[in-house]
């Protein structure tokens, strides 16, 4: 398999060229990115809890999934990619903003994205990938927040940042019926 490689943008997310992934996150190199929440009836976010192998955030809970545009992909193209290959189900997505953010990591490894927030509804219980993915769960938001709070070591930094700016857009997002 050739090396993932990510879509260096502007901070009009005018792309400028691409990296090798690991490159871009040594050298904090803007890049695209995506972030998705699924919701269910109940107004619950479906969390995930990274694979204990990975190379950074190991074990850490996150948002349902979240990953880097290919060149050519649409954003809820890669949106709809990740989800099947993380938590094995599609649901339609809706982009409801975007923005850049930057954190850094224990290892030295920085993310510095241009992220595109995407909500997704179902009712699905995922068939997660054990290579990405150790666990999940559905979450009330108001209880994400106050765990969060409380307990900030069990959420991955961007989650921290991107629920943050997400938590509104997401209220106002309740499931809208779809399936």
């Amino acid at each position: 398999m050739s090396e993932e490689r990510v879509l260096l943008v502007n901070a009009q997310d005018e792309v400028i060229g691409t990296m090798e992934k690991m490159e871009a996150h040594e050298k904090a190199v803007l890049h695209r990115a995506f972030s998705v929440f699924v919701l269910n009836k109940k107004g619950q976010l479906m969390l995930q809890q990274r694979a204990a192998h990975k190379y950074h955030s190991p074990l850490l809970w996150t948002n349902t999934c979240c990953s880097h545009q290919r060149e050519g992909e649409t954003n809820i193209g890669a949106g709809k990619r990740r989800l099947r290959e993380e938590m094995g189900f599609e649901v339609e997505l809706k982009e409801l903003f975007s923005f850049i953010y930057k954190a850094p990591f224990d290892n030295g490894l920085t993310e510095h994205e241009l992220d595109h927030v995407m909500v997704g509804y179902s009712e699905l219980e995922p068939n997660i990938n054990p290579e990405e993915v150790a666990a999940w769960k559905w979450m009330d938001l108001d209880a994400v927040k106050t765990d969060m709070a409380a307990n900030p070591d069990r959420y991955t930094a961007w989650f921290k940042i991107i629920f943050e700016k997400s938590y509104h857009h997401l209220e106002a997002h309740r499931y809208e019926g779809k399936s």
